[in-house]
């Protein structure tokens, strides 16, 4: 299926640099978008929640240190 202009700009605001201003709740609204789609687990989602007003904190490196969201982090590692 073709990925919509909505779906990639997501997918690109997902995985906004660390430490800008705003990037936690940048990548937290692109997470819950594309919960929505069905892209990754509430689990995951929660971890997006919780670094949201961390603008520094790497969700990923939390997922993997938690040892959740295997699809998840091949699905961001394959966008």
């Amino acid at each position: 299926m073709a990925q919509s202009d909505e779906d990639a700009r997501n997918w690109q605001l997902v995985r906004t640099p660390l430490g800008e201003e705003w990037s936690g709740r940048t990548r937290y609204a692109a997470a819950m978008y594309l919960y929505r789609k069905g892209e990754m687990s509430a689990e995951v989602l929660e971890v997006y929640r919780t670094c949201s007003r961390l603008d520094s904190e790497d969700p990923l490196a939390i997922i993997r240190d938690r040892g959740i969201g295997k699809q998840w982090l091949k699905k961001i590692e394959e966008h």
